[in-house]
């Protein structure tokens, strides 16, 4: 009996890690999130390369799938929360270039480092509030792995009057 009980209790944790160890695409699309392919650069520049283990994505400004974009000065034009919505869609591009570059997401072993640059006025102060979009998304879809350094700063000004713009270093496998 002591056997058997053994034998339903390693069955069972494994069926229970199968189902909690989702697939980032999984988690993703669970969000309401699906990936688009990467626009093409617009200048002499690559959306990422990678060296060894490590992918460094450009910069993704706050753009939709459909090329509009969330564009504006924070503390000016925006709030705080269009800001968020703002950086959670840098996030969403980045994670699209970064898909194109490794082909699967799975392989990401660890978010490493989140710049996150601001559009906004010059008396703003909640850049971290801002790119929380960004960062939050990023541990929602990795879980631990999403966890990473970063910086949030205000600039005064973006290409195109984006308001946000995020580069990001990834750790693959």
């Amino acid at each position: 009996m002591r056997k058997i009980c053994t034998v339903l209790v390693i069955g069972l944790s494994i069926v229970s890690s199968a189902a909690f160890s989702q697939s980032v695409e999984a988690k993703l699309k669970e969000q309401g999130i699906e990936l688009a392919k990467p626009t093409a650069s617009l200048a002499n520049y690559v959306k990422a390369v990678r060296t060894g283990n490590l992918v460094f994505l450009s910069g993704h400004v706050s753009n939709r799938a459909d090329g509009t974009g969330i564009k504006g000065k924070l503390g000016k034009d925006l709030t705080v929360e269009q800001g968020y919505e703002a950086a959670k869609l840098s996030a969403i591009g980045l994670l699209s270039s970064l898909k194109a570059e490794i082909g699967d997401l799975n392989k990401v072993k660890r978010i490493v480092k989140v710049l996150g640059m601001v559009n906004s006025a010059p008396d703003f102060t909640d850049h971290p509030k801002v790119v929380n979009g960004c960062s939050d998304l990023l541990v929602n879809v990795f879980g631990d792995k999403g966890k990473h350094a970063r910086s949030a700063v205000g600039v005064a000004a973006l290409p195109s009057d984006y308001a946000v713009e995020v580069e990001m270093i990834v750790e693959v496998q």
